[in-house]
């Protein structure tokens, strides 16, 4: 029962702070206005700018921002105990991360749909501006690195997921020209989006009883088994594809999502997977509370195990971890505050919100959904394990014994494949309770995480273009006058047609030339094999492995630098920005200690080499990350004491709302350019 109290708690909770602190955040703070025309109209070109009703934008922005990262992170953060990870998911995404996506979503609305790199040029300045878009450019290339990965490691454990992810393309595309063409109700092509989804899964593993269903006609039986072993046939043989296959393909389809309208496939797909990954929560929770009632599925001649939390409440020391503090607040990233948040709500979410109120729904509200997620992974892990995994000579491990197969060492357990595995067999005894086959548990559960990485992939291509093809404009306003940069960075140059010359700057100022230029560079690098391994077909579609440990510190870094462009927004209006403070500082301090440990202190080979095991890669990277972010503040610090109440160069009309706090600004100030 204490397990289906938590998940109860921690769902009230943050329902009562999207309706009090989001709400003085949307009221008081940043002043949303109905009668505020969004870019989505102003700039409205049906590619990437295209006004969309909240429930559509929610299902993007939700699905884009979760990702695995509340799956992966809290899956590993367990191991200093339940209670640590639960109380960082519920303060941070309350106080920290709803706050931070909220507020690069509004901020961003205000500018163009620019993303916070090049807002941060003129909120800051010009070096800024160049500073942010290149740290957005390296957290980016990590992402794409490594999502291709993810997403074949989950469809090799579990095959059953391929085939439902697949087919989720050709249904979003039907959906997504179905909306667009013929202004159709969201109804209908929900349920019937959704219903496909769920066949799929159900007909996907052979393993399922429904060929054997009683009473069917034995024609209909025959045609019912027919289709599940040719789906399982083929989700055997696709998972048996090499790793470096599967990250060329899934690489080759984000650029086709990148540069097609968003409305063909990047909305639909995203919205139809929130449906359906809603609803898989949904599912959690009832059989999180069927388990808790009436326990777990039976085991053998034991019955059905009672429900109850398997893991300790803290560990200060697991076995071979590193130090709580910091690591914790970089594992759990994505549920508590993540900085690739900031990109998907000054990316993409801002170009398509159609009214300015719907942004505490998508900023705010996704985030707590995206919290709660994350404190049903934490459940799922610490006591939906211990109903039962598999042992040794087919025996069922129960309790703490479960929880320890799975988390003996935190080498153990922070591994892509089984941090996935245990929320996905946790996730799926709670299934399991209610009944539903252990086939087709597993595989919801993994169509779950692969569908989540998805999104995140195919959003994060689109991001990058847009900051490749950002951080081009800026590199070649250099030399310009402070007006003429001021024109060339007003968040349109990416939708104007780009003269292509000898200046390969203008080719990436091109969203074709962005947007491949950003896949072969991930490519690339996730060519590698990982750290240690020799060259081969099986191991190379790896190299992301070799920056994994850099993800969680950059992507924070991110987190306290979005808050810093938030803070320079409201300063310059002479609008409170104190709430800001102690988070923006917490997320700069934070990942800075844990990324600079995990460079000189983790990361040397044998030895002590950087040399060794390409161990080189990860110093570089994290160096520069860390000079970058050292200079931007430094910038950010000295130019902190002038700017209250001094306006930056606008670039798009500011809410009536704000008036009274713009009155005595100084419009195009030369602080604000310099």
């Amino acid at each position: 029962m204490q397990t289906l109290l938590i998940a109860v708690g921690a769902g009230v909770a943050f329902l009562v702070a999207y309706f009090t602190y989001g709400r003085w955040l949307g009221s008081t703070i940043f002043r949303l206005s109905a009668d505020y025309v969004c870019p989505s109209h102003r700039l409205r070109d049906d590619a990437d700018y295209v006004p969309t009703s909240k429930p559509v934008v929610f299902g993007h922005h939700f699905t884009s921002i979760a990702g695995t990262g509340p799956i992966v992170g809290p899956a590993i953060a367990v191991m200093w105990g339940w209670v640590p990870a639960l109380v960082w998911v519920l303060l941070g995404s309350i106080f920290i991360g709803a706050v931070h996506d909220f507020g690069a979503l509004v901020v961003s609305i205000r500018n163009n749909g620019q993303t916070v790199g090049d807002i941060a040029g003129r909120l800051i300045n010009r070096r800024a501006r160049i500073l942010f878009l290149l740290i957005l450019f390296l957290a980016l290339t990590i992402v794409l690195a490594i999502f291709g990965l993810v997403i074949a490691a989950v469809f090799r454990q579990f095959p059953a997921s391929i085939f439902p992810c697949l087919v989720q393309i050709p249904i979003a595309v039907g959906i997504g020209v179905w909306l667009h063409r013929r202004g159709a109700k969201l109804a209908v092509p929900s349920l019937v989006a959704l219903g496909l989804m769920y066949l799929t899964v159900i007909f996907g593993d052979q393993n399922t009883p429904v060929a054997a269903m009683a009473g069917l006609p034995g024609w209909l039986a025959t045609g019912i088994g027919w289709i599940e072993a040719t789906l399982h046939t083929f989700n055997a043989s696709l998972a048996a594809w090499p790793i470096i296959v599967w990250v060329a393909v899934l690489l080759i389809y984000s650029y086709v999502a990148s540069v097609l309208p968003v409305w063909v496939l990047l909305q639909p797909r995203d919205y139809i997977n929130s449906l359906q990954l809603i609803s898989a929560l949904g599912l959690i929770v009832v059989g999180l509370a069927v388990a808790a009632v009436a326990g777990g599925a039976p085991v053998g001649d034991l019955g059905r195990p009672e429900l109850a939390i398997a893991a300790p409440a803290i560990d200060f020391n697991p076995t071979d971890a590193p130090l709580m503090i910091p690591f914790l607040f970089v594992t759990i990233a994505c549920g508590a505050i993540s900085g690739f948040h900031c990109l998907v709500s000054s990316g993409t979410s801002s170009k398509q919100i159609s009214r300015e109120p719907d942004a505490r729904f998508v900023g705010y509200g996704g985030m707590l959904t995206e919290g709660f997620l994350a404190t049903l992974v934490i459940l799922a892990c610490v006591a939906g394990l211990g109903l039962g995994v598999a042992g040794e000579g087919g025996s069922t491990l129960l309790g703490r014994e479960a929880f320890q197969a799975r988390y003996g060492s935190w080498n153990a357990s922070q591994g892509l494949a089984s941090t996935v595995a245990a929320f996905v067999d946790g996730s799926a005894n709670f299934l399991r309770a209610m009944g539903l086959p252990t086939g087709v548990s597993v595989a919801l559960m993994g169509v779950l995480v692969a569908s989540f990485a998805g999104t995140t992939l195919d959003t994060a291509c689109r991001l990058q273009r847009y900051v490749v093809q950002e951080l081009a404009a800026a590199l070649l306003s250099l030399g310009r006058n402070d007006a003429e940069a001021g024109k060339a960075g007003d968040g349109l140059f990416q939708r104007q047609p780009i003269g292509l010359s000898g200046n390969p700057l203008t080719w990436l100022a091109n969203k074709h030339g962005a947007t491949i230029f950003a896949v072969v560079l991930a490519g690339a690098l996730a060519a590698f094999p990982k750290a240690g391994d020799p060259w081969s077909w099986q191991s190379a579609g790896q190299g992301g492995l070799i920056l994994w440990p850099l993800f969680g510190a950059t992507n924070q870094l991110l987190g306290g630098l979005s808050f810093l462009v938030i803070a320079f927004y409201l300063r310059r209006r002479g609008l409170p920005n104190w709430f800001l403070i102690a988070p923006l500082v917490f997320m700069l301090i934070l990942p800075a200690w844990a990324m600079l440990w995990q460079i000189f202190v983790d990361a040397p080979g044998p030895g002590g080499s950087w040399l060794a095991d390409r161990q080189w890669i990860l110093l570089a990277i994290g160096l520069v990350t860390i000079v970058l972010e050292g200079w931007l503040v430094v910038e950010a610090a000295l130019l902190w004491p002038r700017i209250r109440g001094v306006m930056e160069h606008l670039i798009a009309p500011e809410p009536l709302s704000l008036s009274r706090s713009n009155a005595a600004a100084s419009v195009g100030s030369a602080v604000g350019s310099s």
